[in-house]
C-alpha cells in the first residue's frame, strides 16, 4: 500500500430513507360497493449500516464517497398490502474505525470485530394504513399515517490502526528502516525528518508460520500532545497497540532524555499509555566497537532499571532475530 492510499480520516454525509405512507384504500370488488378500509402500511426507510471488514486496512475507498443515501420505503397498497422496505446501504470499514458526530464531536461507536454490524442512521418507520383506524363509530376512515422521515447527519470516520506493536521514536530515528527489514513493507525512507507522514503496517513472519503486525507511526516531537508537528494525527494510532517499541539511535546525545520525552508525550495524550508493555531498542549499533558497547551497557543498566532494552542494527542485520523473539514473548506472555 502506498503512502498516498492510506486514508485514516474521512467526513461523509449519511441519509437514511424515509418511511412510506400508509394507504387510505377502501375495499372494492364486484357486488361489494362499500367495503371497509383495507389500506396497508408503508414500508420502512432503508438503514445505513457500518460493517467491519478485516480485509480492509484503510478508509481510502470512502475518500470520495461524500454522500451515502439509503432508499425510501414504498407506500402501502390496497388489500392490506405493505409497501416495500427501502434499500439499505452498507459501508464496509476496517477494524479500529471510530465513528463521531461531526457537529458535537461525540463518539457514537467503534467497529473492532470482523463482521460487526451497527446501524449508523436508522430508516424512518412506515406509516399505518387506514385499516388500523377503523372503529365502531368510524367504519370507513379516509386517512392514514405518513411515513416518518429518515435521519440525516454528518459523521467523521477515524481509523486507529490495529497493530500488535507500535514503533515510537523521534523523526529520522530509523523506524521505517527497521520496519522494512523486519517485514515485507516498503515504507518511504530518506535522510530527513518526517519522511513518514502516514502510518505504515507490516506483518512480521515468525516461527512455525506465525506472525504479528507492527506499525511504523510518524515521528514524535516534543509538544506533540499539544498538536505540534503531526500532533494528534498519529498519536491515536498508538492507542490500539498492545506493545510499544521505543526506538532511539545510539548516536543520540542523551538516550535517557529522549526516551523520557517520548514517554511524556504519550502520557500527556493518554495516561493509559503507561499500562502498555514497553521495550527500548537502541539502533545503529554497528557504529560502535565492542568496548564502546560495553561502556554504554553499564550506563543503560543504571538509567533503565525497570525497562527492558536491547541493541540492534537494521543496516547490518544485527539483533533482529532476538528482537522478534522478545516481541513475540511480550505479545504472548
Amino acid at each position: 500500500m502506498t503512502e498516498g492510499n492510506f486514508v485514516d480520516y474521512v467526513k461523509i454525509f449519511v441519509s437514511s430513507g424515509k418511511g412510506g405512507k400508509g394507504s387510505t384504500h377502501l375495499h372494492r370488488e364486484k357486488f361489494i360497493e362499500k367495503g371497509g378500509p383495507d389500506g396497508g402500511d408503508g414500508g420502512r426507510g432503508g438503514h445505513v449500516y457500518l460493517v467491519g471488514n478485516k480485509s480492509l486496512w484503510t478508509l481510502f475507498h470512502l475518500k470520495f464517497a461524500r454522500h451515502v443515501k439509503a432508499g425510501h420505503g414504498g407506500d402501502g397498497g390496497g388489500d392490506r398490502s405493505t409497501g416495500a422496505d427501502g434499500d439499505d446501504k452498507i459501508i464496509e470499514v476496517p477494524l479500529g474505525t471510530v465513528v463521531k458526530d461531526k457537529e458535537t464531536g461525540e463518539i457514537l461507536f467503534e467497529i473492532t470485530d470482523d463482521g460487526e454490524k451497527r446501524i449508523l442512521a436508522q430508516g424512518g418507520k412506515g406509516g399505518l394504513g387506514n385499516w388500523h383506524f377503523r372503529s365502531a363509530t368510524n367504519q370507513t376512515p379516509r386517512y392514514a399515517q405518513p411515513g416518518l422521515l429518515g435521519i440525516e447527519m454528518d459523521v467523521i470516520l477515524e481509523l486507529k490502526v490495529l497493530a500488535d506493536v507500535g514503533l515510537v521514536g523521534f523523526p529520522n530515528a530509523g523506524k521505517s528502516t527497521l520496519l522494512s527489514v523486519l517485514t515485507s513493507a516498503k515504507p518511504k525512507i530518506a535522510d530527513y525528518p518526517f519522511t513518514t507522514l502516514k502510518p505504515n503496517l507490516g506483518i512480521v513472519a515468525y516461527r512455525d508460520y506465525q506472525s504479528f503486525v507492527i506499525a511504523d507511526i510518524p515521528g514524535i516531537i516534543e509538544g506533540a500532545a499539544e498538536g505540534k508537528g503531526l500532533g494528534h494525527y498519529f498519536l491515536r494510532h498508538i492507542e490500539r497497540n498492545s506493545t510499544l517499541l521505543f526506538l532511539v539511535p545510539v548516536d543520540t546525545p542523551d538516550i535517557k532524555a529522549e526516551y523520557d520525552i517520548l514517554v511524556n508525550e504519550l502520557t500527556k495524550y493518554n495516561p493509559e499509555m503507561l499500562d502498555k508493555e514497553r521495550l527500548l531498542v537502541i539502533s545503529k549499533m554497528d557504529m560502535l566497537d565492542d568496548d564502546l558497547k560495553a561502556e554504554l551497557k553499564i550506563e543503560l543498566d543504571v538509567a533503565f532499571k525497570d525497562i527492558p532494552y536491547m541493541f540492534i542494527s537494521s543496516v547490518a542485520q544485527q539483533g533482529l532475530t532476538e528482537l522478534k523473539d522478545i516481541l513475540w514473548n511480550m505479545l504472548n506472555d
